[in-house]
């Protein structure tokens, strides 16, 4: 990918976390995210080399993503502050994990060489994606302490997921 690609692909997933984190809490438009990412995606889509193995690497990443945090608001973990929720989640959060999953598709690849690396930094930086959302009003944490182990422990397997069975099949 050239670095003008890497550039848009972190400056669309960026934007479309902002506008999922402050569309709701800060203007009241708990949909801005989603014509965010729609946007983002459908662009990013428009310039993708290999879209049938994004589209897979999309699901792979955003199926286990959505389930995960599905399961941590239902056993009350932590709890996304909005007003706009279809079962769970807000009604950005499919959107924000099909956006999150463009990283996967050709910038996180680099990771390959330096596995362990790879597996911790997604360990340290998932975590705490979240936690700055608290910090925003996004999310509120009940349970930190648990919180933190199944974060740490869900972004980790997700890096291994993806590090030895997602690249290797795509």
């Amino acid at each position: 990918m050239s670095k003008l690609g890497v550039f848009f692909t972190l400056t669309g997933y960026q934007l479309t976390w902002l506008a999922c984190a402050f569309s709701e809490n800060k203007f009241a438009q708990p949909a801005g995210g989603v014509y965010v990412g729609v946007i983002f995606l459908f662009l990013y889509l428009y310039f993708c080399k290999n879209k049938i193995r994004f589209l897979k690497i999309a699901f792979l990443i955003s199926i286990p993503g959505y389930l995960f945090d599905s399961l941590m608001v239902y056993f009350s973990i932590y709890k996304f502050n909005t007003s706009f929720v279809i079962g769970t989640l807000p009604i950005w959060m499919p959107i924000l994990w099909l956006s999150f999953s463009t990283l996967f598709d050709e910038i996180l690849v680099f990771f390959q060489k330096i596995k362990l690396i790879g597996i911790c930094l997604s360990g340290l930086l998932g975590p705490l994606t979240y936690y700055l959302a608290e910090t925003l009003n996004v999310i509120s944490i009940n349970n930190i302490i648990l919180f933190v182990i199944l974060m740490v422990v869900y972004w980790c397997l997700l890096m291994i997921f993806y590090l030895n069975y997602i690249l290797n099949r795509n």
